[in-house]
């Protein structure tokens, strides 16, 4: 169940971090719409692990295969299912702790609820799982292209090292081994993580996201404001812990005189003198900039020893095996998964006018 999201543009994705495969089917879009394969192998191969010393050395392929819903290259109208195999999963780690519940994973809740539990990998809890999100968004920035939406997520913060300031030099974002856009805070991030890394530990990071030339109308009061919708996606990214649009919590320094995005008429066009609110009001988008901020909290899985219970109800300790492939701070994978939601947020959208 709530494996589906979005209402026009709807995706449901299956699968497990240690199964056969994972995948998606897409339902709601239009058809004729041209998509190269290509474009969805270069999109997964930007959200794959192995790809630097700072991501989980699992390495996959990630080569969708599609199933349904295109004919000679273009849409058809129907449910596009698409597969990605699961190719360099290694069980035999899990083995040795199946019984013990790791301390910040979903395998002691998951446990409850569902009493027949997959624990190889986190199972359907895994980030894993986001590769299918980001298959699914190139269908959807398809959608998006006709009205010109340009959309950049990018690794804003790991522990304390931050871009503290706006940041609009987006270009070489995908350049940059953890998606950072400013070169020197990148490798301050990198030689913090490299010591994190190297004591078995992991970090948080936050991840900001920047949408632009979002046309105004996008998004229903008043339980199906735009911003609801990018929070429950947002939210619903594994090891993701908050959520902000436009100034988010330092909104509440400020007076509403200093909040409040004035506006005026240049060209016959409504146009704002800032842009506090992130794009969005009354739940509905102004036209402006929408960006905001997710906040991921490290890794669950780390190197060092930890006290814990077992499924028999006993207190124990875990210590992972040696060999164990672990992301040190999951927000730097994490900048495409969040990019890939913004698309599937406003298409739906879009499909909703």
């Amino acid at each position: 169940m709530n494996n589906v999201f979005g209402k026009k543009f709807c995706i449901t994705t299956w699968g497990e971090s240690h199964g056969a495969a994972i995948g998606v089917v897409i339902d709601g879009m239009p058809a004729n719409v041209e998509v190269d394969i290509d474009e969805i192998n270069q999109a997964l191969s930007k959200r794959a692990p192995g790809n630097s010393e700072f991501t989980s050395p699992r390495k996959e392929k990630d080569l969708v295969e599609i199933l349904s819903g295109m004919f000679n290259g273009k849409t058809t109208g129907t449910p596009i299912s698409l597969l990605i195999k699961n190719c360099d999963a290694d069980s035999t780690k899990y083995e040795v702790i199946k019984d013990k519940f790791r301390p910040g994973h979903a395998d002691y809740t998951y446990t409850k609820k569902y009493k027949n539990y997959d624990y190889r990998g986190g199972g359907r809890a895994s980030a894993r799982e986001t590769a299918s999100r980001v298959a699914a968004s190139v269908f959807a920035k398809k959608i998006l292209d006709p009205e010109g939406v340009s959309i950049k997520a990018y690794l804003q913060q790991v522990g304390d090292i931050c871009i503290d300031y706006p940041y609009s030099k987006l270009n070489a974002i995908d350049d940059d081994p953890i998606f950072c856009p400013d070169p020197k805070i990148s490798k301050d991030i990198q030689n913090s993580l490299r010591k994190i890394k190297d004591a078995g530990n992991s970090i948080g990071g936050i991840v900001s996201f920047d949408c632009a030339n979002v046309p105004p109308g996008l998004g229903e009061p008043i339980y199906n404001k735009l911003e609801a919708a990018l929070a429950n996606a947002m939210l619903s990214i594994p090891a993701s812990k908050g959520f902000e649009i436009g100034l988010g919590f330092a909104a509440a320094k400020l007076t509403g005189k200093k909040h409040n995005d004035e506006m005026f008429i240049q060209n016959d066009k409504v146009l704002y003198d800032t842009n506090n609110s992130g794009g969005i009001l009354g739940g509905i988008s102004t036209g402006e900039r929408i960006y905001g901020r997710v906040g991921f909290k490290p890794a669950s899985s780390i190197l060092q020893k930890q006290n814990t219970i077992d499924n028999r109800g006993n207190n124990t300790a875990l210590e992972l095996p040696k060999g164990s492939r672990h992301d040190p701070c999951v927000a730097i994978r994490g900048v495409k998964v969040v990019e890939a939601m913004c698309y599937l947020v406003l298409a739906d959208f879009i499909l909703q006018i």
